[in-house]
């Protein structure tokens, strides 16, 4: 840290502290002996406080942990660095080519900086949306939801701009399991648009966004909401024939991409007409096989929302299996089977929510294995696994109990 970055930061710290003696009516002596310490080194000479003391200023001040940390942080960049001379436009535009070719930490980097330059609340809100495209490439779930909410915050900004961050705030929640919060949000652009029809290709995107986030959100909801199945595999088909359908136009009209997108819709879509009665569980798993037939190598795929597609039709697959199929020898081909490709296609991608769902769909697999046998199955694992597991479980709070238990239960392969 700059000499500038200690400064800034032990002053706000100091402020934390003057603030929590306001908040509690007490003295900064009164406040260091509830936390043990000399009154006169609460602050430290590095600017950089232990845990013990940010757990301490935030319990003080009634705020949350993180909200103590961002404190603390926020504005260094400000005061460090110098405003670049580049225009917004020219680097909302570097930020749209970092996207296309999966320069992620680039995107963020230049997203960061053309928030700095912006003049207006719809340039604030256009860097927040960059930022935020950023963070889910890296699979950073908590940080698109909370770029987006932050671009949601600015205003006047323009309704199309606006639509297009609930989307993606939606899809966020729906990443992280926050299936409420995402059906809300991408219902409310959904009726938006039945009011005010699209027209520009922005719209086009967020209305099919906001059709898919519903559709998968209530597809989720299959086993949250078992009692309710039908109900949800009804809603879930209307919603994701609707999206798929729009993605599709989308592909004609604006790029080629989103037809991969349109395919998820489709896998999504036999594994909930299964669940209607429209699909025999083997026979939509024999669709689901067959569809895999393009990525039988998937190195030779390119990368992007087509190679995506394919690991989710195995999610979906997977999903199929564990409610339908109840001869355990097949379950587990397909399962191995269904992983194992989803498993290649996420490491093609660093796609760390498909990685989420593999380690899930393994665990429960092995779990069901374990009842067959009656063996207590060891997992085998190496140090890539440990630190995918790992980043797995920072990126996504509902999958620490069950990397935990893969963690602790494993066998430690160690590479040659």
């Amino acid at each position: 840290m700059t000499e500038i970055g200690i400064k800034l930061r032990k002053s706000r710290l100091e402020q934390l502290l003057e603030l929590a003696q306001t908040y509690r009516g007490k003295t900064r002596r009164e406040l260091a002996q509830l936390l043990g310490r000399d009154p006169t080194k609460l602050v430290p000479a590095s600017g950089s406080p232990k845990i013990e003391l940010v757990m301490f200023i935030a319990e003080m001040l009634d705020w949350t942990v993180d909200e103590v940390a961002k404190w603390l942080c926020e504005g260094e960049e400000k005061v460090v660095k110098k405003h670049p001379r580049t225009s917004f436009e020219k680097l909302d535009e570097k930020s749209k080519q970092f996207h296309r070719s999966g320069e992620y930490k680039k995107m963020i980097e230049t997203s960061q900086t053309s928030l700095r330059v912006a003049k207006t609340s719809e340039e604030r809100a256009r860097s927040f949306n960059r930022l935020a495209g950023g963070y889910d490439g890296l699979g950073r779930f908590s940080k698109v939801l909370s770029s987006a909410q932050a671009g949601l915050r600015e205003h006047p900004i323009s309704t199309s701009l606006r639509l297009l961050l609930q989307t993606t705030a939606a899809n966020a929640h729906y990443t992280l399991w926050e299936l409420d919060e995402a059906q809300g949000m991408a219902q409310r652009v959904v009726d938006v648009y039945k009011e005010f029809a699209p027209k520009t290709n922005r719209d086009l995107v967020a209305q099919a966004h906001a059709w898919f986030v519903l559709g998968q959100s209530q597809r989720r909801m299959l086993d949250i909401d078992p009692e309710n199945a039908v109900c949800h595999a009804e809603s879930s088909r209307r919603s994701l024939s609707n999206a798929a359908d729009l993605y599709e136009s989308v592909a004609r009209n604006v790029h080629d991409s989103f037809g991969g997108i349109a395919n998820t819709c489709r896998g999504g879509l036999i594994e909930v007409d299964v669940i209607l009665g429209r699909h025999d569980a083997r026979e939509a798993l024999a669709r689901i096989v067959d569809g895999l037939t393009p990525v039988v190598d998937v190195n030779k795929i390119k990368k992007g929302d087509w190679l995506e597609s394919y690991g989710w039709w195995c999610i979906f697959g997977c999903n199929i299996v564990l409610r339908h199929i109840s001869d355990e020898k097949d379950l587990q081909r397909y399962m191995a089977l269904f992983t194992n490709k989803a498993d290649e296609i996420a490491d093609r991608l660093d796609h760390w929510a498909m990685r989420e769902r593999v380690f899930s769909m393994q665990f429960e697999g092995r779990n069901r294995l374990i009842g067959w046998t009656g063996q207590d199955i060891p997992v085998v694992i190496d140090r890539d696994d440990i630190r995918l597991i790992t980043g797995t479980m920072g990126r996504f709070p509902q999958f620490k109990e069950t990397g935990w238990s893969l963690l602790n239960t494993g066998n430690v392969v160690e590479e040659s």
